[in-house]
């Protein structure tokens, strides 16, 4: 009986990873090497005084990314191109411009995390290791198929489990970490200062919703739709909409849920380990894991700094692919992974400078914390405007037809877009 239970439930685990696709990829995407070390910080310099911020964003990150992948599904185009149907395509490009400029300023602090967390384990130099991952991020989506890219960066999802693992290796004060995660302001140090609070807010925030995830979901739900028989046709199937409709919120659901547990679990480890050690200032995610290993053991290191690594590995293309539909799109290029390099050069002539400059940046040593400082920055500017985009398109009748947004949805999209405008407010006063 037990063992039939079992596969039943394995049958059941693997029928829906199978069904899983854009947003599962989105969310762990979202748990980069620099979304690693903001989490990092904010344990160890607030124990569990930051949980709120996850709380609270995990129904936004949701609501956002859900409006995303309806745009790409429905309009059968990315978001690029929907933006430049609403603005001048002045506004479009500079916006586009910045957005590109911050992935590519991300993936070189990412690809630089990971030559530092290889140098934890082997005598081989960051900026070897950095060359190396460079053109493995590149190779992958140039040479491989379409199947073949998603199934990849579907298996280095789990590569966040490594995270989990960690929380299972530390003893966890659950009582207080509930107790200080829903009185905040009870529980922060007499010394803190408001600005250097409200600075890891914003920070966990931007982290938490940000522009290349929106571009991402969008251009792959579009592209993944387009590969099926006589998708576009069958929209008009009230059945078939329904179910495909259904697809994406589960996707979405289990992707943002997914992404923000892992956050979590980064904060609660180092908020139990390096908080009570005394170690406050955690500048990248290579740093945490070594000051992970006197306080939580050798296995606890070595599993956040593989996690570095394979997380690494997911978002670097997600961060290049994002930003080579966002300006194929405007720009009217032949664009999507499903495409052969003669076919799309443009398209992945973007992925191969985005990568290969990220990965310039990182290889001179370049000060991490600046770039994800600057990185922040330009996405703080281009959140507020790209998220009205979307809530206007997914509010038109003209480009959505019969599948606008609900009244819920609007409500969750304006509050979070509110949320993200405040978090940019506090960013330039802070």
């Amino acid at each position: 009986m037990r063992i039939k239970a079992t596969k039943q439930v394995f049958k059941f685990s693997r029928e829906l990873f199978r069904g899983l696709g854009p947003g599962l990829i989105t969310g762990a995407a979202d748990d980069d090497p620099s979304g690693i070390a903001t989490y990092s910080q904010a344990g160890a310099q607030f124990r569990f005084g930051l949980i709120w911020t996850l709380v609270l964003a995990t129904p936004l990150m949701i609501s956002i990314q859900m409006l995303s992948a309806r745009i790409g599904w429905v309009t059968g185009r990315g978001l690029g191109a929907n933006i430049k149907t609403l603005f001048p395509r002045w506004f479009t490009t500079g916006l586009v411009s910045l957005f590109v400029t911050a992935n590519t300023i991300n993936i070189a602090a990412d690809i630089g995390a990971m030559g530092e967390a290889v140098r934890l384990f082997t005598p081989i130099p960051a900026s070897v290791s950095i060359i190396g991952f460079g053109v493995v991020c590149v190779v992958a989506p140039v040479f491989f198929s379409y199947e073949r890219s998603v199934r990849i960066l579907k298996w280095l999802t789990l590569a966040l489990f490594a995270y989990v693992a960690v929380i299972l290796t530390v003893k966890v004060p659950w009582w207080q970490v509930t107790t200080e995660s829903l009185q905040p302001w009870a529980f922060l140090q007499p010394d803190v200062r408001l600005s250097d609070y409200a600075a890891i807010v914003v920070a966990v925030m931007g982290t938490t919703i940000s522009p290349y995830l929106f571009f991402w979901q969008a251009s792959q739900e579009a592209e993944d739709d387009l590969r099926r028989p006589n998708a576009a046709k069958r929209h008009a199937d009230p059945r078939y909409a329904a179910k495909h409709l259904g697809r994406i919120r589960l996707d979405t659901v289990v992707g943002m849920l997914f992404s923000n547990l892992i956050a979590l679990c980064i904060v609660i480890a180092t908020a139990v380990t390096l908080n009570q050690q005394g170690i406050t200032e955690i500048q990248t995610s290579a740093q945490a894991a070594l000051a992970l290993r006197p306080v939580a053991g050798d296995l606890a290191f070595v599993v956040f700094g593989l996690g570095i690594i394979g997380t690494g590995l997911l978002a670097v293309p997600v961060l290049a692919g994002s930003a080579a539909y966002a300006v194929s799109e405007v720009f009217e290029w032949t664009n999507g992974l499903s495409h052969k390099f003669n076919e799309a050069r443009g398209f992945y002539l973007i992925i191969i400078a985005a990568t290969g400059v990220g990965s310039t940046l990182g290889y001179f040593e370049i000060d991490p914390i600046k770039m994800l400082l600057w990185s922040a920055i330009i996405n703080g500017v281009i959140a507020v405007p790209i998220m009205v985009a979307m809530l206007l398109i997914g509010q038109s009748d003209r480009l959505m037809g019969a599948y606008t947004i609900s009244t819920q949805h609007r409500v969750f999209g304006w509050l979070a877009t509110a949320l993200m405008a405040v978090a940019v407010v506090l960013m330039f006063i802070t």
